[in-house]
């Protein structure tokens, strides 16, 4: 380990972020212009992870990508260029992995994420707010756009997000790639409506598929991983995020309407729950999942939870 990471891991240092492209060079662009105005991203370590060209037709997209990811002005930029196409799945739990190893966090943003000028500083505040905290194992930046009334400004949920996040390494050594408690959850039907928010949606169904390999997602087996140890997930009460990935160039979304989610983008998050389930926002969230399926179903599509 150099200086520079054992200091960051010393000190109450700025979390690296990792930024995942591929193919979609102007996407790519607006979510660096989005981070560029979180007064933290200069100081921050940026790690770009660049996937490789499935096929001919998207190499010059992909080294188009990769130009800029190359000319753009950071002081404190690392590339990694991939030789060939991992796939988003193994890139995010390689760079997660390694990051979270050498750093002891990571903040995590894909290419059709605009985040709001205060993503960092919340995100950083939430990992320091939790870092001695086992039962805390994600902090989301992004929110349902639900109504929630609470007297802090984020709340805890007993689900996962993909959707500009944060995690530790020592909640992040819990990620269970082979899904060791699938054949529990398939036997246990108690435990599958849990699984599946009492109901309101049907992530074990999800879980089946990428145990078949009819799917590849990262973010069911980080859900599964976080559900078998009770864990919560930091949300703030506004999402932070907005997804524009929703058309012609998206690889894991198929829709080209943008969904409508409200983002409070100046509000500092300072005040900040306990470690227990808000089930008030649980209930508004599950309420959401019920009544807005096809609106659900876009927002958790490009993942691979639809």
């Amino acid at each position: 380990m150099d200086n520079q990471e054992n200091n960051q891991r010393k000190t109450n240092a700025l979390a690296p972020i990792a930024l995942f492209a591929f193919k979609r060079p102007a996407h790519t662009c607006r979510t660096l212009e989005s981070l560029a105005q979180n007064p933290e991203f200069s100081n921050s370590h940026l790690f770009i992870y660049c996937d490789g060209a499935r096929n001919d037709t998207e190499a010059s997209q992909v080294e188009e990508t990769r130009q800029l990811m190359r000319n753009w002005q950071h002081p404190n930029k690392t590339i990694i260029e991939r030789d060939r196409n991992w796939g988003l799945a193994n890139s995010i739990i390689e760079g997660v992995t390694e990051l979270c190893e050498r750093f002891g966090r990571v903040i995590v943003v894909e290419d059709d994420l605009i985040v709001s000028p205060v993503f960092l500083n919340y995100l950083n505040a939430a990992l320091e707010r939790y870092v001695d905290e086992p039962k805390v194992m994600q902090v989301s930046a992004h929110m349902f756009p639900v109504e929630i009334h609470s007297q802090t400004d984020a709340v805890m949920l007993p689900f996962t997000t993909s959707w500009g996040w944060a995690t530790w390494d020592s909640a992040w050594k819990y990620f269970d790639p082979s899904m060791s408690g699938f054949e529990k959850l398939k036997a246990d039907s108690a435990m599958r409506r849990k699984f599946n928010l009492d109901g309101a949606y049907p992530y074990f169904r999800m879980l089946k598929r990428q145990a078949k390999g009819q799917v590849d997602s990262w973010a069911i087996r980080w859900y599964s991983s976080v559900f078998f140890q009770n864990g919560y997930v930091v949300f703030p009460k506004h999402s932070l995020v907005q997804h524009e990935g929703y058309d012609e160039t998206a690889t894991h979304a198929t829709r080209r309407d943008q969904p409508s989610v409200k983002a409070l983008w100046g509000a500092q998050i300072s005040r900040f729950p306990n470690v227990v389930c808000d089930e008030d926002a649980y209930i508004a969230v599950l309420k959401f999942f019920r009544t807005e399926k096809s609106l659900l179903k876009r927002l958790l599509g490009r993942i691979g939870f639809a």
